[in-house]
């Protein structure tokens, strides 16, 4: 087997899983599969800028919370439809992103550097939210349960599946041609050596805010969507350091600067902590520090995630 069939029956295996999830699970596993795809779509929303570009962020909670907030105020403010708040949450996140990138790259954060930049810039938003009366404070905001499918409200949670999932395929469609497309080779280029490809005239600039401006509009679409599931948004949940957590795990787990690497790792992640935290709840914060001491173990003995472990494991075999 080489990669590339590897590759086919990955998408084949993860599709089939997908499609036919719903029509076997109970309202239980069902909730979990509705998670395991909100974390699949933030980790391909960090997947681009990060994994693809290589500019680390520990702040997509904040394109996610501007993506929960836009949308929520609009609706309950405005009466503005959440599908169309959604679009506008997602380009708002966007622009926010591309500004943040200009003020960080522009002045050469870089590493370390701009991953605390992306931190402090979410910690900012966080407390504006929390402190901003018109947008709920600190108490949030409540959004009417009407069940009208126009307004992004359904009976079944079977439809709100359906949603998710075609927000990730759509997600994973365009990191998919992105990734082939001058673009995806220069964000490729800048991850590897930043000063090599704009010494072969690669606009890095250009390409990292490309990357930050597009992660964000993906993140965003998470946060309409959490939003809209749940019915009730607050800044200590939308713009939590968790939800960057969220972000982050399936990726390093799955394997990052892959197509598929967010996928499997949310499929993996996401019932891990589950279990976790069905199984250990006899001592207060236990089952974190299982969950952890995982991911821990995952990080050592797969550092290029499980997609790359596999992918390098049957070149090798290809190779013998």
């Amino acid at each position: 087997m080489n990669t590339k069939n590897f590759n086919r029956i990955t998408l084949t295996a993860l599709l089939l899983v997908a499609v036919l999830f719903p029509f076997f699970a109970d309202f239980y596993i069902l909730c979990i599969g509705i998670s395991v795809l909100i974390a699949a779509l933030l980790g391909q929303s960090w997947n681009i800028m990060s994994g693809y570009a290589g500019q680390f962020s520990f702040g997509h909670a904040v394109f996610f919370g501007i993506g929960a907030y836009t949308s929520t105020t609009l609706y309950t403010m405005f009466g503005v439809s959440p599908w169309l708040g959604m679009i506008i949450g997602a380009l708002v996140a966007a622009l926010v992103g591309a500004a943040i990138g200009f003020l960080s790259f522009r002045y050469k954060l870089r590493d370390d550097y701009f991953a605390l930049a992306t931190l402090a810039f979410a910690e900012i938003f966080r407390i504006l939210v929390n402190n901003t009366s018109a947008l709920g404070g600190a108490t949030g905001i409540l959004i009417p349960y009407l069940v009208k499918p126009s307004e992004y409200q359904f009976a079944s949670d079977k439809t709100y599946y359906w949603v998710i999932l075609a927000l990730v395929a759509f997600a994973t469609v365009f990191i998919a041609v992105m990734s082939k497309s001058k673009t995806g080779l220069n964000l490729v280029a800048i991850k590897s050596n930043q000063e090599a490809a704009a010494a072969l005239g690669v606009n890095v600039l250009k390409y990292k805010l490309i990357a930050i401006s597009s992660s964000a509009f993906f993140a965003a679409l998470a946060g309409t969507f959490y939003a809209q599931y749940y019915g009730f948004i607050d800044p200590s949940i939308v713009f939590a350091s968790s939800i960057s957590v969220e972000a982050i795990v399936p990726c390093i787990i799955g394997g990052s600067g892959t197509l598929y690497g967010p996928l499997l790792g949310a499929l993996l992640i996401i019932p891990l902590q589950e279990i976790c935290n069905s199984l250990f709840t006899s001592i207060s914060g236990i089952n974190m520090i299982i969950y952890g001491v995982l991911i821990v173990l995952f990080i050592m003995f797969c550092p290029d995630g499980i997609y790359g472990r596999m992918t390098k494991y049957i070149s090798k075999r290809k190779g013998n």
